[in-house]
Order: structure tokens, then C-alpha cells, then sequence
């Protein structure tokens, strides 16, 4: 062999393929949970490599560079922190004389921060060992360098407050104070009726038209009220009205800023965290009984069998007559309250009831239209925990769709579907609501499970697999009150795309709906809001443009989602609390999926999702079947599966993940 050339033997040689870097881009870290983060950027959205952080932290706007792995694979690499977003947080304060360390309680936050000797904002505040404070960070960590806060606020001792919510809020970013620009517009707002009649020409007095709010009990703010008329050709006039909030949020205002930084409300087991301040969504925009308030109304004119004829949008000033509860409304259209006993003035009561007759008629026949276009209801149970005045969890409460409840949202969607008709008719921007039909994977592993069932077997199951909405209307209805019925209504709506915001119309697969948007919720939404603004600007014939709406559609698809996913964790947390108390109570539950680890299962009780771990299925091993998601057990064959049946035994809590463990225990021993 020749000098330079040894040969290596015994083992082959790494062959190395050259990566492509693209030059180094600009965008705004998001960090979701611990680990896993995406940087937006006008490029597009990109996934953050597994070690691709470094010292970013959520909101930062950061400079990155992005490397192909593979197709469709390309990973950010933060290069460096170009402004940060963080600014302070909330965390545990800890005595390590001579310093102080603050534990940030935002679980994306993985490092601890340390107060200084020379920093006295521990003793100026009076904070002790333990207590939650707010930190303003005067230094960043680095690699090699940790990071550097002082105290400007203490919240209460870790008995005063409740740190697994608190978590929550941090470690979804929620802002809980609203900024004192925004907070002074709200001070100031009035509602003027007579003003706003004589300066815009297009509002309509609509007080003479019997309006009514339906709402759960403990709704604070009003969004929506429902009228109808009876007209003499047997035809009907169904008027949606809704609160007027870009009425008093103007776009660029304070209130305006705070809103798109917001995007919507977020509803905790334990406390609303709103969009506007109370000012607004409890007051002015509210549609309280007995006050006149502004509003954006929907007429819509039906057939005698429910069918759409026309339409008109315009805005208004309305009158609510009465404030009903969902309960109230059921009970009266079941014949169990009699219409005198409604809380509202006596001479309305009668027409009250007849409206509510009336709206109840209508809801069942759009259900059928809907049906007939291919629309999915699925079928779910809504499981929340019932707090006392301090916050501890005293019971659940299980909302189920009603009568009530249906008659409001099937009003609601009509209103939203004519209006996004009316500006896409118009080729108007704004922000739809879109669906698109399920990825065929996802429904594949679905028609899995429900193969495993006995359900959607042969061509049944291979329509599903094609997302025909006929199928799967099909599969929903032939598990209607069965003991599987909220199982394969959970598994085929996980198996949905999700639901997005977009400036242009494609519409909605699950709805069946050509058109589509979100514009009876301003007071919670800011999609609605934007739908508003286009909506006016159509009726006197301008233009409501904006560059930045698609930005601001991507913004509010994932702050929804965001909201969604601290809503879910609370219930869990407070869920957790709940059966924390109740450690040995043995109930039935239903299996909703296995995995290596264990069940998991659905409680019958309290509809609570828990999990069997494997070390508590019993003493025999149990096999995981992944091709069949099953777990069985090698002594007895026992085949536990999505759907089984079982009897369990509550073992344990970990409140601060919601995570409730159970134990398998034979049927026998329920008593």
C-alpha cells in the first residue's frame, strides 16, 4: 500500500452528504411546550431542531438559519436574539442567601433566574420563601451564564393562590392585565343610541322586534340575541343580533392592539381571562335585558319547511326583552315552566314562549338540511368541574346538546353562513372560517379502531377511509345511543382537520357549508370583529383592507388553539383535584385508547379521562397489539381495547399534570 492510504479494516466508512443552509432569516419564536417551539417568519413557519433553541425564549424575535434534512423536513436553527419578548414573568421565589432565585412557574422557561446581594426587591415587597412574585429579567441566561431578575410585584404566598393554575396561565403565555392605554379607552365608552341613529345612515331601530338572549348560567357576557317573526305567506324571519363591538373598538385604537395581541377569550376551569375589558364585554357591547344596545343585525327569511329565501345585514339598535338560561329555555319548550314564570316583563312573556316554539321548529328542520348536505354533528359531552367561592373543586357538571342549545346554534350558523356569502359574493377579504376534508390518514387509523368495534366494516369503512361526510354520517348514526356512541364520535372528530381562519373563502367540510365564517362572537373573538369591519365597509360601499390579514388569520388559528389547550389543562388540573379527594372510589369506565404504557379510559361518573398504568392492570403481563391497539394479557387472554368495558379503582392523582391513575379491578368488586 502506498503512503497515505492505510486501509482501515473491520468497519465501513460514514459516507457524508453536505446539508443545504439557507442564508440566515428573521421571525418570531414560538416555544409550545418545553422542547418543542416554531419560528413564524414572512418565509413561512418553520420547526425548531431538537438542540436548535439555544438562548431563544418564547416571543423573541430571532434570526435563524434553516437546514434541509429530507423532503419536507426542514429545522430552524436560532442564530441569535435580535429583540426579546419576554420581558417579566411569574415565579417561586427561593432564599438562597446571599442570592435569591426566582423558579419561573411557565414551564417553557427551563432555567432559574437569581437575584443579586446588592438587589433589595425581595425585602422592599416583603416576600418570603415560597411566594409567587412577578420578575423583571435584567439579564439573559446564556450558555454559560445564568439569568439575572428583580421583584417587582408579590402575588401571595403558594397557600393564597393556586399554583397549578397559575402555571397554566404562564405556561400558555395568557395575559391576564390589560395595558393601561387600553383600559383608559374603555373607561370612556358610552352607549349612544340616539347618536349613533342620527350620524349613520344604514343603522336601523329594530327595538320593536322581541329579542331574547339564551346563555349558560353563569354567562357574563351577551353576544347574540334571536327575534322571529311569523309572516302571513307561512314564511318566517329569523333575526340574529350581534353585539356591535367595532363600534367602539376602532381599528388602530388601543383596545384594537390589545385585541389582536389577545385574539379571543379564554375560559379556565376557574376564571375567564376576556378579549376586552369588562367595561366592554360585560357592559356597553353586552346585550343586557331591558337596555338598548347597538348591534349588527341578520334577517333571514325561511321557507315553511326551513329553507333560506333571503337575507339582509345591517346595523342596528335592539332591545333584549329577556335573559334565558339554557335551563329556563328547555324547560319551557318542555311544558315544565310556564311562561309567566319567565324573567321578563308580563306582557312579553306569551310572545317569548311562542318565539321560542318557533325557534325550535326551525332548528330541527336546518338540522335536516344540514344532514342533507352532508353536515356532521358529532355527538360530545362537555365535562366541567363546579368550584365553590374559594376556587375547590365541589362537584362536576355535564353539558349535554339540548334543545336550547341546539335552537341558539343553529341560528347562529345560518347568520354566519349569510354573511359569509355576503362578502364572498362581493370578493370581500376577511376572515373565513375554513375546513378542509380529513387527511386519509388519520381517518385510516380510525376506521382501525372502529373495524376492532364491529363498526364501519367492508365498503362502509372504505368511504369513511375516502371522507365521504355521507359515511360518516352514516357511522354517527348507527351507534346513536349506544354505550360507543361519544367513543366513535371522539375518534372520528380527532380524525378532522382542524379548522383555521383565512382571508379567502374554501369553505367548511364538516358544516357542508359553501361559505363560512365566524361573526356572532365579537366580544370573545377577533375574527368577528374583522368580519364586522368588512361587513360595514360593504354596506356603504368602501373597502375594509388590510395587508397584515393573513398574518393576523394565522395569529388567531393559533392563539384559538392555545386558548383551547389552557382551557382543556385547567379542567384537568381541577379534575385531578376533584378525584384527589376521592383516591379508592371505584366506578366503570370505558377504554378510549391503549398504548405501551397502559389504558386509557373515560369514567362513567364524571366523564374524567384517566389512565390504567401497566404496573395497575393486575398481576399478569399485558402485551401491547399495535396493529390491533389492543393490550393483552399473556395468562388470561383478557383483550382490553377502545371500547371494553371496565371496572376501576381511582389509585392516584398528579394535580400538576391533570393526570388521574387508576387501577383495573374486577367487576365483581363494585358492590
Amino acid at each position: 500500500m502506498g503512503r497515505g492510504k492505510k486501509k482501515r479494516y473491520g468497519r465501513k466508512q460514514p459516507s457524508y452528504t453536505k446539508r443545504k443552509l439557507r442564508p440566515t432569516l428573521q421571525g418570531t419564536l414560538q416555544v409550545l411546550r418545553p422542547g418543542v417551539a416554531h419560528i413564524v417568519s414572512d418565509e413561512g413557519t418553520f420547526t425548531v431542531a431538537r438542540r436548535g433553541l439555544r438562548e431563544g425564549m418564547d416571543g423573541d424575535l430571532v434570526s435563524f438559519s434553516v437546514i434541509n434534512k429530507g423532503p419536507e423536513d426542514d429545522q430552524a436553527y436560532v442564530q441569535s436574539v435580535i429583540q426579546r419578548g419576554t420581558l417579566t414573568f411569574l415565579g417561586s421565589y427561593a432564599d438562597m442567601a446571599p442570592l435569591g432565585v426566582v423558579v419561573p412557574l411557565d414551564e417553557r422557561i427551563q432555567r432559574d433566574f437569581l437575584i443579586l446581594p446588592s438587589d433589595h426587591s425581595a425585602c422592599k415587597h416583603a416576600v418570603s420563601e415560597g411566594d409567587i412574585v412577578s420578575a423583571r429579567i435584567i439579564s439573559y441566561p446564556t450558555r454559560s451564564e445564568p439569568g439575572i431578575v428583580t421583584i417587582t410585584k408579590r402575588l401571595g404566598s403558594a397557600t393564597e393562590l393556586d399554583l397549578d393554575m397559575e402555571s397554566v396561565v404562564a405556561s400558555y403565555g395568557l395575559a391576564v392585565a390589560f395595558p393601561e392605554a387600553a383600559l383608559k379607552e374603555a373607561r370612556v365608552v358610552t352607549v349612544d343610541v340616539k347618536q349613533a341613529l342620527v350620524t349613520e345612515k344604514i343603522r336601523q331601530d329594530a327595538r320593536d322586534l322581541i329579542c331574547v338572549t339564551i346563555d349558560p348560567t353563569d354567562a357574563r357576557d351577551y353576544d347574540d340575541a334571536i327575534s322571529v317573526c311569523e309572516l302571513d305567506n307561512g314564511q318566517v324571519e329569523l333575526g340574529v343580533h350581534i353585539a356591535d363591538v367595532s363600534h367602539y373598538v376602532p381599528w388602530g385604537s388601543s383596545l384594537d392592539l390589545e385585541a389582536r395581541q389577545r385574539t379571543c377569550s379564554v375560559y379556565l376551569a376557574d376564571r375567564v381571562i376576556p378579549m376586552l375589558p369588562p367595561e366592554l364585554s360585560n357592559d356597553a357591547c353586552s346585550l343586557m335585558p331591558q337596555q338598548d344596545r347597538l348591534a349588527m343585525t341578520v334577517l333571514i327569511r325561511l321557507s315553511k319547511t326551513g329553507e333560506v329565501v333571503s337575507w339582509r345585514a345591517f346595523p342596528s339598535v335592539i332591545r333584549s326583552r329577556a335573559r334565558l338560561t339554557y335551563d329556563q329555555a328547555n324547560d319551557l319548550l318542555a311544558g315544565t315552566l310556564p311562561a309567566s314564570k319567565l324573567p321578563c316583563a308580563p306582557d312579553v312573556a306569551c310572545a317569548i314562549e311562542k318565539t321560542l316554539h318557533t325557534l325550535n321548529r326551525l332548528s330541527h328542520q336546518r338540522q335536516r338540511i344540514r344532514a342533507q348536505r352532508g353536515s356532521l354533528d358529532f355527538e360530545s359531552i362537555e365535562s366541567r368541574v363546579v368550584l365553590d367561592e374559594n376556587n375547590q373543586p365541589i362537584g362536576v357538571s355535564v353539558r349535554q346538546k339540548t334543545d336550547a342549545t341546539s335552537l341558539v346554534e343553529e341560528a347562529m350558523l345560518l347568520a354566519n353562513e349569510c354573511v359569509a356569502h355576503t362578502l364572498d359574493e362581493a370578493k370581500r377579504a376577511c376572515a373565513y372560517r375554513v375546513h378542509e376534508a380529513p387527511q386519509a390518514d388519520a381517518l385510516l387509523g380510525a376506521v382501525a379502531i372502529l373495524r376492532e368495534l364491529g363498526i364501519a366494516k367492508g365498503a362502509l369503512g372504505d368511504l369513511v377511509c375516502a371522507g365521504d361526510p355521507y359515511a360518516i354520517q352514516q357511522v354517527l348514526h348507527d351507534v346513536a345511543g349506544t354505550p360507543q356512541e361519544y367513543l366513535v364520535s371522539s375518534l372520528l372528530l380527532r380524525a378532522q382537520s382542524k379548522a383555521v381562519y383565512g382571508p379567502h373563502n374554501q369553505g367548511h367540510y364538516a358544516l357542508g357549508a359553501t361559505a363560512y365564517c365566524h361573526f356572532t362572537s365579537p366580544i370573545r373573538r377577533y375574527p368577528d370583529v374583522l368580519v364586522h369591519r368588512a361587513l360595514k365597509a360593504l354596506l356603504v360601499g368602501k373597502t375594509f383592507e388590510v395587508d397584515m390579514l393573513p398574518q393576523l388569520c394565522r395569529t388567531c388559528s393559533e392563539k384559538e388553539r392555545t386558548a383551547d389547550a389552557a382551557a382543556r389543562a385547567s379542567q384537568r388540573i381541577k379534575m385531578a383535584q376533584y378525584y384527589e379527594q376521592r383516591i379508592g372510589e371505584k366506578t366503570m369506565a370505558t377504554i378510549t385508547g391503549c398504548e405501551r404504557f397502559g389504558a386509557f379510559v373515560m369514567l362513567d361518573a364524571t366523564y374524567a379521562d384517566g389512565l390504567i398504568p401497566m404496573k395497575l392492570l393486575g398481576d399478569e403481563w399485558f402485551v401491547f397489539d399495535e396493529a390491533h391497539m389492543s393490550l393483552t394479557g399473556e395468562a388470561s387472554g383478557t383483550v382490553l381495547r377502545p371500547g371494553s368495558r371496565v371496572a376501576v379503582q381511582v389509585h392516584g392523582v398528579t394535580v400538576a399534570r391533570g393526570q388521574i391513575d387508576l387501577k383495573l379491578i374486577p367487576k365483581d368488586q363494585l358492590g
